[in-house]
Parts: C-alpha cells; structure tokens; sequence
C-alpha cells in the first residue's frame, strides 16, 4: 500500500551504538565492515592470524570510545562537597589516552586540571573520571582541553579552572609530517583565571615543581 501524502516516514532503527560497556559480540555489519577494509588493504581476512581480526578491532573501538561507560551527571552523582576554607586544588599528570577523529590513530599524554574553589570542593578520584569521559571517544586535543575545563567549571562552580594537556599525536609521529617528537600542548583558562592571566603562576609554578618530583 502506498504511503499517503504527508505521513511521517518510517525511520530505521539508528545504527549508533549508544555510550557505553559493549554488551555481547560487535554487530555483524560492523565485523563486515573491518573484513572489508582488510581487504582493501591487500589482506585475506580468512588466513588464520585475521580470523578474529574484525571482532578483536571492534570490540577495542568500542572500549576507546565508550565515554567511561556512563553520562556525566551520573559520573559525577555525589561527588561535589561543602568546603569553604579550600584554596587552589591541582591535580596533574593525569594519563589518558584518545582517538584523532580525523584518522583513528591514537594520541595520549597527560592532563593537568587546577581549580580554585568557591565553597564546593569534587572528590579527586572525579577529575580523573572526567578527563576519562571526555578522552574515550573520538576526538581533538583543543575541544578535550576545553570540555574539561568546562565540565569542571559547570559541576564545581568554583573561582575559575585551568586545564593544561601535553600529548603525543600518532598521526603527526607515524605519517603526514612524521615528527617523533613533538608534543602538542593546550590550554583553557575559566573564571579568574581566564579574566586575569596573572593568577595563573601559582598554577605554573605548581607544574614546574610537579616535574622535578618523583615517588
């Protein structure tokens, strides 16, 4: 029967896969899709060192990018305490590891996230979570930083937050430029520290010392 003038279109169920732990074995269109690209590159999906090859690179996409497998309001349920007497809190060196959206090729490295309180303090385990949850999926080091720094800022409401990350990009190192060196280091600055550059030197300074201090 023809569809009457007007309607609404039938829409296909979406093919996203929703944040999240994958639950059972990667679709098959996706396995295909992993056969097909083997392929394409020269390679027989059927020898025996690829058979599980298209399960294997799925279900490790899909840990990448799983945005630490929850939403962030959840992430971050009963994390935010009362605490009027707290002064700069920094946590550095925190390592993540991310995905170039433009290539799929890994860049990791370290985030540093300071913030100056206004009342309300974060457990500290939750900073690591939130660079967690920004880095696993596909993305780019400027927006990471920015997400952070924002995330932070909206969930603490503190003074201001200062988010520095240094990573190492696989895309610069093992193509285009092929650089082996480089480190690409970016900054977000909100509240006092954005209005006025010079609050930021105890957070420098904090690094400087950070780096000559080893466990």
């Amino acid at each position: 029967m023809p569809r009457k003038a007007g309607s609404p279109k039938k829409r296909s169920a979406s093919p996203r896969r929703p944040p999240g732990p994958v639950q059972g074995p990667p679709p098959v269109r996706v396995r295909e899709a992993v056969k097909t690209l083997l392929e394409w590159l020269g390679d027989d999906p059927a020898r025996e060192g690829l058979l599980r090859t298209p399960e294997r690179v799925a279900l490790s996409l899909a840990r990448l990018t799983d945005r630490d497998g929850t939403d962030l309001d959840e992430l971050l349920a009963g994390g935010v305490f009362r605490e009027k007497d707290a002064g700069l809190v920094l946590l550095r060196d925190i390592e993540f590891y991310s995905l170039c959206e433009h290539h799929l090729l890994p860049f990791f490295g370290r985030c540093h996230v300071a913030y100056l309180p206004a009342g309300r303090i974060v457990g500290l385990s939750k900073v690591p979570r939130i660079v967690d949850h920004f880095a696993r999926r596909l993305q780019v080091q400027e927006r990471l930083t920015r997400q952070v720094a924002e995330a932070l800022d909206r969930t603490v409401r503190p003074q201001g937050v200062g988010c520095v990350v240094e990573a190492f990009h696989l895309c610069m190192a093992m193509r285009g430029v092929a650089k082996e060196r480089a480190i690409a280091v970016t900054t977000a600055w909100t509240g006092v520290f954005e209005r006025h550059p010079e609050r930021r030197s105890e957070i420098d300074g904090l690094l400087a010392a950070g780096s000559r201090f080893r466990f």
